[in-house]
């Protein structure tokens, strides 16, 4: 099936789907929560959150405190159930210690018929970020079967696939190969992000068990900026549920995700804070029109 013509969620237009929201809390800096919280609500969705850590600020400051809120979690979740919250999606991202990935796990037991949309983040350049152990990356890794879209960048699907991470700059038969690799084992639709062919351009390349490989691209903008992960997998996401199909969520995605960061440029301390999304919000808003 093209990706243009398949659906992961088929949205009633009348009903706000809850999405439980598995990302860590920055009190400062663009990222995770902070973002996946106003994108997925702009996107006509109830959001849940699901603490995993608490930042002081994000991890490319100088200074910052983390609090592992893994054992708070249990009781929380078990709060939920008491009190006969249902979920239509359980989007994942951050994890503040292996153990939270057992607690996912127990997520989908609960909501059987929940999605799974799973944003492995565990690093970029090429290296996991400082809070990831090789232990925490291994267990992320149990998180791809059954995905109902996985979406990771060339780091993070190195780490996955146990490969060697080859740069930003890889061709069709690369994208291919690992995509493959990815879909056996056991992720119904992958979005693999971020590859850059010195075109001026980047691509975003998808593909599914029941889902043709397919790209979209969109403009290379001249520098990097802080959560653009984390802004392109709640657009992504906020799309789907709309009830978008696969191929022009990733391209939306994408799209917010530029306008966003040439919004940012105008921003005081733009490259340490990280991507301004507020004011491109009225276009997740319009998902639903």
């Amino acid at each position: 099936m093209k990706a243009s013509e398949y659906r992961v969620y088929n949205r009633d237009r009348s009903y706000i789907p809850r999405v439980a929201a598995v990302h860590d809390m920055c009190g400062y800096g663009k990222c995770s929560l902070g973002v996946a919280i106003p994108v997925l609500s702009a996107g006509g969705c109830d959001v849940c959150p699901v603490p995993t850590s608490l930042f002081s600020s994000h991890t490319l400051y100088e200074t910052w405190t983390m609090h592992d809120t893994t054992e708070m979690l249990p009781e929380y979740l078990d709060a939920w159930k008491k009190i006969g919250v249902d979920i239509d999606a359980i989007y994942s991202g951050f994890l503040g210690s292996a153990a939270q990935v057992d607690i996912i796990k127990q997520l989908y037991e609960t909501y059987g018929h929940a999605l799974h949309i799973v944003d492995p983040v565990m690093g970029d350049g090429g290296k996991p970020y400082p809070t990831y152990t090789p232990e925490l990356c291994q267990a992320m890794v149990g998180l791809v079967d059954g995905a109902d879209l996985l979406t990771p960048n060339l780091t993070e699907a190195a780490i996955i696939t146990g490969g060697e991470y080859q740069g930003q700059n890889i061709d069709e038969d690369e994208v291919k190969r690992i995509i493959d690799k990815l879909l056996a084992a056991g992720a119904k639709n992958v979005v693999l992000k971020g590859i850059e062919r010195g075109d001026g351009k980047v691509r975003n390349y998808l593909a599914g068990q029941d889902v043709d490989f397919d790209y979209t691209t969109h403009e290379l903008l001249p520098f990097k900026l802080h959560g653009t992960g984390d802004l392109f997998c709640s657009a992504l996401a906020a799309s789907i549920m709309a009830g978008r199909d696969l191929f022009s969520s990733t391209q939306f995605a994408g799209e917010v995700v530029h306008d966003a960061m040439i919004v940012t440029k105008d921003q005081p301390e733009y490259q340490l804070r990280g991507v301004s999304f507020e004011l491109v919000l009225g276009k997740v808003a319009a998902l639903l029109l």
